[in-house]
């Protein structure tokens, strides 16, 4: 019996998915996957932002039962690409929850922003399983949403390849046999740059990753290594572990995704290709696996892995993640509120690539840390700093 059909068996009936950001690195990842491995899969629904022809073009593909956009102003254009088809179409934040609250077994989360936390809370507060692509939704508020995950009795699947990868290799029955988890980083297209070379940098030679292909947003980040730094505040949300158990390593090829060290001396590593659709495959598979059109990693061909230690001074954004970790409460939403005005106005080309940091730490230091009680503190919160940032770059500018 073929994997395909094990799967098929163990599942004993077409999973039914929504995803939410299908038209995002991830979400084209994940639909790659569905469309590969016919009848395992049924897809309930899709959502995208303002990308009316994508999601459309998507649609036809796939057809989902319910597909939503963020933006309600593509709402005519989408009804009409979907004319006939018998497609439900919805426009607007609240259709982006309704996406979430649909029935499907699975429910990718691959909104980027801080605009992928209700309909992520959504599905959440039905009991779904969520494969988890949205950083911000740990980062902004990680105390509410695995609280909220326990209560409705939901599942959260890491899909960052570094958080899957942790998944794959942690002993989580036993946590006191860990002594740290370990993130590698790529370091990003400017590991080997000085700080001069740094300044003058412009948004194309950001966006140009060595190892990933991904959204300009998340490739700046990768840039300044604040990726990273969000990456870690999701760590200890989703496996418990304080800020000092978990350390961050360089290693270039990105081909260790992650490591788990016990305190036997035993360190475990999860290693693959740097291609999203493994950990993508293995959240759609959960408990199982399934197979996935990845290049096969040859060891012999890659012949050296190097590591080297993250240079807190030219990157000082690990060092504020780490500070807004440790403050806690709202220091880490103001973190990404600001980290995603700043990198916008790089964009821009408004500001220059270090007052992305510096931009991020002055919005830091003008908030004392307030608890997040509830989804409108932490919208609240998103605001204000956003307003503060946009201040700060301005006078950067």
């Amino acid at each position: 019996m073929s994997l395909s059909e094990n799967l098929a068996n163990a599942l004993g009936a077409p999973r039914r998915i929504a995803v939410l950001g299908a038209t995002g690195s991830i979400g084209c990842s994940t639909l790659d996957l569905i469309e590969r491995n016919p009848g395992l899969f049924e897809v309930e629904a899709l959502t995208a932002n303002r990308s009316v022809a994508a999601l459309a073009e998507q649609a036809l593909r796939v057809r989902p039962r319910f597909v939503a956009l963020g933006e309600e102003a593509g709402y005519a254009e989408l009804k009409a690409a979907l004319s006939g088809s018998g497609i439900e179409v919805a426009a607007g934040p609240q259709a982006l929850i309704e996406a979430a609250e649909r029935p499907s077994d699975f429910v990718m989360s691959g909104i980027v922003g801080a605009a992928g936390l209700p309909p992520t809370l959504a599905a959440v507060r039905r009991g779904a399983t969520v494969g988890l692509a949205n950083k911000e939704t740990l980062v902004c508020a990680g105390e509410l949403m695995t609280a909220e995950v326990s209560r409705w009795g939901a599942t959260l699947l890491p899909v960052d390849s570094e958080h899957n990868a942790i998944f794959q290799v942690l002993d989580a029955a036993t946590p006191e046999a860990v002594e740290k988890l370990i993130l590698t980083a790529s370091g990003g297209p400017f590991r080997t740059c000085s700080l001069d070379e740094m300044r003058g940098m412009k948004p194309a030679q950001a966006v140009a990753h060595p190892n990933w292909s991904m959204g300009a947003k998340i490739s700046v980040d990768s840039a300044t290594m604040m990726n990273k730094g969000l990456e870690l505040i999701e760590a200890h949300h989703l496996f418990g572990f304080d800020e000092q158990r978990i350390d961050i390593l360089v290693h270039p090829q990105s081909v260790i995704h992650s490591l788990v060290a016990y305190v036997d001396g035993s360190v475990l590593a999860q290693l693959g290709r740097p291609d999203m659709r493994t950990p993508i495959a293995y959240a759609l598979a959960w408990p199982r696996r399934m197979s996935a059109p990845v290049e096969k990693l040859d060891l012999a061909e890659i012949a050296t892995l190097t590591f080297e230690a993250p240079d807190a001074l030219r990157f000082p954004a690990l060092r504020l993640a780490r500070e807004a970790l440790r403050q806690g409460g709202s220091a880490p939403a103001v973190l990404n509120a600001a980290n995603e005005v700043a990198v916008a106005a790089f964009l821009d080309d408004r500001i220059g690539f270090l007052a992305i940091a510096e931009a991020v730490e002055r919005t830091l230091e003008r908030y004392a840390p307030t608890p997040i009680e509830g989804l409108q503190a932490m919208f609240d919160t998103d605001s204000e700093a956003r307003r503060c940032a946009a201040e700060i770059v301005a006078a950067l500018a």
